[in-house]
């Protein structure tokens, strides 16, 4: 039995043996995403503008769950897409955060 070539990639890193095949998946690459590397006492990066709460601070009140690696980055770069659409839907107006800390810090001086 020959296979002809296509172009289709899954199909590209298929291996036929017999009459079973195997599609070229690697668990360790989707599951198990790069070293988190320490910025603050809390906060992690993963992937490059990954940025994370240290999951050892959470472990003791939320049960930590293992996303896939696209799946985390599909997560992460929709999120601009996710936060227009609650603006559009539920504010009446954006305040930006650079403007809550300045308030912040403007009412801690004068008391």
């Amino acid at each position: 039995m020959t296979e002809e070539p296509t172009s289709n990639p899954i199909r590209s890193a298929t291996t036929t043996t017999s009459n079973t095949s195997t599609v070229g998946f690697r668990y360790t690459e989707q599951h198990t995403p790069p070293e988190p590397r320490a910025i603050s006492d809390v906060a992690t990066v993963t992937f490059e503008h990954v940025f994370e709460v240290d999951a050892r601070l959470m472990q003791r009140w939320v049960l930590q769950q293992e996303f896939p690696n696209w799946d985390s980055l599909r997560i992460m770069n929709s999120r601009h897409d996710h936060l227009d659409w609650m603006h559009r839907h539920f504010a009446s107006k954006v305040i930006t955060g650079s403007k809550i800390l300045s308030e912040v810090d403007a009412a801690g001086r004068e008391s």
